[in-house]
């Protein structure tokens, strides 16, 4: 389908409690086949109970259990729903020192992660304390710019992978942030950091030509720096095919997504929700083969 045939919108939503007090228009969608709904998180590092409610700046906000019944709410009310992740899912409570990565792992195939990229914590327990996490995951790890040949990871991740939602092919494959100076040479070890823009323009078409009506590409290279480093912006600004940037790395809270153009002078779409499973992103795609007449305002509770 072509780009101009979906309608993009989003909300921010944390709690099963709007974070946002207004949202943006959506479409009808008469074939709910042609509907796709995605969540998405980053950076949760290790987060699975709530801040406490004297918490400084986060009172009672986050938890697992709370995200568990936020996306089966969603779950219930949507016929087609990805739940993604970008990166940064260890690192950051005593959780992550007494189980090496395990216990998120279990967690997020319990809330039923359809897939997730890695970020540079993820790598804290070594090479080694990541594939043993990895086998308590039932998700792949989308990694495409991380060259794992002759290392412990090598086969226990993948470039892509193409989902079937009713009747949207969404093809997603993740990036992410040079390792060296943010994790010990040791822990990454022959890792080899491959250009993440010439690999996301690979990715895409491959996927576009492989079919795909939504691409998608799961970030950890960060929103947006002051200096020309490579990141979500200057990705979007870069390449082409792809519909979507679900970022991470830089714990940016965005109230909506930001829109860039790309080099076909097409939108391209970035989003990411903060840390510490915060907020979930919700963004609804609505698949029509010609432009929507009206638009309303949905208001999730």
């Amino acid at each position: 389908m072509e780009r101009r045939d979906f309608i993009r919108n989003s909300v921010l939503i944390s709690g099963g409690i709007l974070v946002a007090p207004s949202l943006v228009a959506q479409g009808k969608c008469d074939n709910l086949k042609n509907r796709l709904t995605i969540l998405h998180t980053n950076d949760t590092h290790s987060n699975i109970d709530p801040f406490p409610e004297n918490h400084y700046k986060y009172p009672g906000k986050g938890g697992v259990s709370r995200r568990f019944e936020l996306i089966q709410q969603v779950r219930a009310e949507e016929e087609n729903v990805l739940l993604l992740d970008a990166g940064d899912i260890f690192q950051g409570t005593p959780y992550f020192n007494k189980f090496g990565g395990v216990l998120e792992m279990k967690l997020m195939t319990a809330l039923g992660y359809d897939a997730a990229t890695m970020g540079n914590h993820d790598f804290d327990g070594g090479m080694d304390g990541f594939v043993n996490a990895q086998q308590s995951a039932n998700f792949p790890f989308l990694c495409s710019n991380y060259d794992f040949n002759n290392t412990p990871i090598d086969g226990y991740t993948q470039d892509y992978t193409i989902i079937q939602k009713g009747n949207v092919k969404v093809g997603i494959f993740g990036v992410g942030i040079e390792l060296k100076g943010l994790v010990s040479g040791r822990k990454f070890g022959e890792t080899v950091y491959l250009d993440p823009i010439e690999i996301a323009n690979a990715k895409a078409l491959e996927l576009k030509d492989r079919g795909c009506d939504l691409v998608i590409c799961l970030s950890h290279l960060g929103y947006a720096y002051e200096k020309d480093k490579v990141s979500d912006r200057i990705l979007a600004q870069q390449t082409k095919n792809i519909h979507l940037i679900i970022g991470g790395h830089t714990h940016t809270f965005l109230d909506r997504p930001t829109e860039e153009k790309n080099l076909d002078g097409q939108a391209v779409l970035i989003n990411q929700v903060g840390w510490a499973g915060i907020n979930v992103g919700r963004i609804d795609f609505n698949f029509e083969q010609k432009r929507f007449a009206k638009n309303e305002v949905l208001i999730v509770d």
